[in-house]
């Protein structure tokens, strides 16, 4: 690098733009398969019965007009509006409360209903009537309408892309093969070669939504000045989210920059101190997007902010090489150039190589969660930090080598004040900064006690965001928002039904087909004794407080009693009854809560998102106890999947990994410790403000209730992984200082003055740097902004002041270089 510098610079720039040509690949994710725990077998049965009972992938639109929902002005422009989504290219369907079959409007016989099944959109209908209906009807009530008549919400189907269905399906019985231990090496390679071809169909596919979704919107906006109108649903989420983190990598790649160049400006005062930094920053930026998108590794909403953590730490390590240079040519004006910068790289090197090495393990060890989104975090950060250091330790000397020393620069200022004066502090005050580190980290242990992993999903976006507030309009009108389903298989080895005939009925008067008992005599649930026990159990779902709208074969057997009173209690003429039923009202009130064998029941069930009390957790627990135990069925019988299960299994598999994460993370930066230090003195001293620093900020959220989630599991690694590095570089400087003259203080007011500049300018760089995040409208990341710059000003203050005082009070037996 320093021979022949411009030959370096040619191979390094060379290799950047090869490998950032492929930055225009570089692809973003955050479907919900992104945020889903890796290997869960809920999410197997999950997919299962999506597929048997169709997908909640849709849009939800929810309408509530200026004037009165059933007048006739409104209906048209409802009937419009459905036209016009009905128009967008990859909506097959739109259902609205136009759609839906109508049975007491006026009240009808089932022959009357064989013959015709009237909508709202029925000109014949009586419309107080359906309104009436609709607002009072156990299948439409607080699900299409709301109980007060004023919203509306209207379902929009999204089209299948069979091709993702497919691949996905393929993907996943590899991926269980290979679980299994049963997959063969010509299997192996099918799975490498579905899983390209499924990212490369999901990156098709997600572009199809985003352009689906605009498309929507745009239909929306037509009516708005007619009405008030939200748009929800998974899809959506997804879109605005991928928006979100888009945003975002620009919005806070850019305010990074701009604080680079600032406190470069503002700290060293010569140009080469800025536009050096910035454009090693900028090349590790550039070649980690061209990896990404050369390998199209997507990035998520957790792993979004890699391009502004990179930034901060490389410029952390320039950082450091700009202040040692800084102090060397001061103590050294006449040194040539080249000494220099040999010099400067040769010292720095090995504390900044176990500084990044160390940061690496701390990302690593987001490896173990189990949650992809964290995982890929993890290996973009570690494959990350690596061509940092690999940037910093060549460009930058290089480049620097080919400029002109100059005159040296006074290292005095307001950052020498401060240092100067902490470590007087530490000296002169050493009880008392142990005193109160004691009392810090007793009140953040119990702190940790505190925390937990119950949250609610809305409270992810801004209360601005359109997803939080058509999430809060559909859980306060329309039923609830998160989806849980409660699926209840017949108990095995149960007999058929008796039908309740007597020996002697005389069957040769019906119609053969008619005197077949049908569905009643096969079916475990559609039969008296099973609606029974089906209305049983949806009334106990629906009188939980955590759930809102509940519909099962419990609301389709108050719809049949409207039809035929006697039906229900007499399983011949339910027979007849669900014979005669119109294949539309059959589509609409079985197909999606009674399986095609009769021996399954779903009873699908809305969840209040926005409830404050909202444990998912204790409501599963609570659902599954009650069912098994007060209701009688049998523990193999009851099964609750949805995405309020899946998404409560990450949030327990947080906490478990958070534990695991610590433990390793510790152990492994102990044992870099002892082999940096050679010292095991040295190396026990060290991990005390480190572990002071991840305990602070982990109690700070036990303490204001800010629960752990796939953003804030990340914050004690990073917290770790950076804090880190200043108590190598100090402990390694310090260790320098002491080997001249032995005398601790002196050596650690001498450490302050150098080394200790150089912290203090990468903490308030991360600080400042972490704190643009807090405009982000994704909640989580504006936590992890606010909660890591705080952790990086505690680490700087431990590692300033209580560390000194330990390594001056607790000298052991070692020499001042082992």
């Amino acid at each position: 690098m320093l021979g022949r510098p411009r030959l370096a610079l040619a191979l390094v720039l060379a290799v950047v733009a090869a490998v950032g040509s492929f930055a225009p690949r570089f692809a973003l994710d955050a479907s919900a398969d992104s945020l889903l725990l890796e290997n869960d077998e809920s999410l197997r049965y999950y997919r299962e019965i999506r597929a048997r009972y169709g997908s909640d992938d849709f849009l939800f639109v929810t309408y509530t007009p200026d004037g009165e929902l059933f007048s006739p002005a409104v209906l048209d422009d409802l009937a419009a509006l459905r036209e016009s989504l009905a128009a967008v290219d990859g909506v097959p369907g739109v259902t609205s409360v136009l759609d839906v079959p109508l049975l007491r409007s006026p009240p009808l016989t089932l022959t009357e209903l064989a013959d015709h099944v009237p909508t709202l959109s029925d000109p014949r209908i009586d419309v107080a009537l359906a309104r009436a209906e609709l607002i009072t009807s156990p299948l439409y009530r607080g699900l299409l309408v709301s109980e007060d008549g004023r919203t509306t919400a209207l379902r929009v189907d999204l089209a299948r892309d069979e091709t993702y269905e497919s691949l996905l399906t393929r993907r996943e019985a590899l991926r269980q093969q290979a679980r299994d231990g049963s997959l063969s090496p010509a299997e192996a390679a099918e799975l490498d070669d579905v899983s390209r071809r499924f990212r490369r169909q999901n990156a098709i596919f997600q572009d199809e939504q985003e352009r689906l979704i605009a498309d929507v919107r745009a239909v929306l906006d037509g009516h708005r000045d007619r009405a008030t109108l939200y748009l929800g649903g998974v899809p959506m989420i997804v879109a605005d989210s991928i928006e979100f983190i888009r945003r975002d990598l620009v919005s806070f790649g850019l305010a990074v920059i701009v604080f680079v160049v600032v406190i470069l400006a503002a700290a060293f005062r010569r140009p080469r101190w800025v536009v050096l930094p910035l454009a090693t920053c900028l090349l590790v930026a550039v070649t980690m997007t061209g990896l990404l998108g050369l390998i199209d590794w997507r990035v998520t909403v957790v792993s979004s902010n890699f391009i502004a953590l990179l930034l901060i730490l490389t410029l952390s390590l320039a950082l450091h090489l700009i202040v040692r240079y800084r102090e060397l040519h001061e103590l050294n004006p006449e040194s040539d150039q080249r000494d220099l910068v040999r010099k400067t790289v040769s010292s720095k090197v090995v504390p900044c190589l176990y500084t990044t090495l160390t940061t690496m393990v701390a990302f690593g060890s987001l490896v173990i969660s189990g949650i992809r989104p964290v995982m890929d975090f993890g290996w973009i950060m570690v494959i990350g930090l690596g061509v940092a250091f690999l940037v910093s330790f060549t460009f930058f000397p290089a480049s620097l080598v080919l400029l002109p020393a100059g005159r040296p620069q006074s290292r005095k200022g307001i950052t020498a004040s401060i240092t100067l004066y902490l470590a007087r502090f530490s000296s002169y005050r050493n009880q008392v900064v142990l005193g109160i580190f004691t009392f810090v980290g007793i009140v953040a242990v119990l702190g940790t006690f505190r925390l937990t992993v119950e949250n609610r999903f809305i409270d992810y976006y801004r209360e601005t965001t359109e997803i939080y507030q058509g999430m809060e309009l559909i859980d306060r009108h329309l039923g609830g928002t998160t989806p849980l389903d409660v699926v209840i298989d017949a108990p095995p080895g149960y007999e058929d039904v008796d039908l309740g005939l007597d020996d002697d009925f005389d069957e040769s008067f019906m119609d053969p087909e008619e005197a077949d008992p049908g569905i009643t005599a096969t079916s475990y649930w559609f039969n008296h004794a099973g609606l029974a026990q089906a209305a049983e159990i949806h009334d106990y779902l629906d009188g939980l407080g955590q759930t809102g709208k509940v519909i099962s074969l419990g609301s389709v057997a108050e719809i049949l009693a409207q039809v035929d009173p006697v039906a229900l209690d007499d399983d011949f003429r339910l027979s007849v009854l669900h014979r005669r039923l119109p294949p539309e009202v059959i589509d609409t009130l079985l197909i999606p809560y009674l399986s095609p064998d009769g021996d399954q029941a779903r009873f699908s069930v809305r969840v209040f998102e926005s409830d404050p009390g909202l444990r998912r957790g204790e409501l599963i627990a609570t659902i599954r106890e009650h069912l098994v135990g007060p209701l009688g069925l049998a523990p193999e019988s009851v099964h609750l999947t949805g995405m309020l299960v899946l998404y409560n299994n990450m949030l327990e598999s947080l906490f478990r990994s958070q534990m695991l994460t610590l433990g390793g993370v510790f152990f492994a930066i102990f044992v870099m410790f002892l082999v940096l230090f050679r010292s095991f003195h040295y190396a026990s001293l060290a991990i005390v403000p480190n572990l002071l620093s991840a305990a602070l900020v982990l109690g700070l959220m036990g303490w204001l209730d800010i629960p752990l989630d796939i953003m804030t599991i990340t914050i004690a690694a990073i917290t770790i992984g950076i804090a880190v590095d200043d108590t190598i570089h100090y402990v390694h400087r310090f260790r320098v200082e002491l080997a001249s003259d032995g005398d601790y203080w002196a050596a650690v007011i001498r450490s302050h003055r150098s080394i200790g500049r150089a912290m203090y300018y990468t903490t308030v760089t991360i600080m400042l740097g972490f704190s643009v995040l807090a405009v982000s409208n994704f909640v989580p990341t504006v936590y992890l902004g606010l909660l890591t710059g705080f952790a990086m000003f505690v680490g700087l203050i431990a590692n300033v002041t209580l560390l000194p005082v330990l390594l001056v009070r607790f000298r052991g037996r070692s020499s001042p270089l082992a």
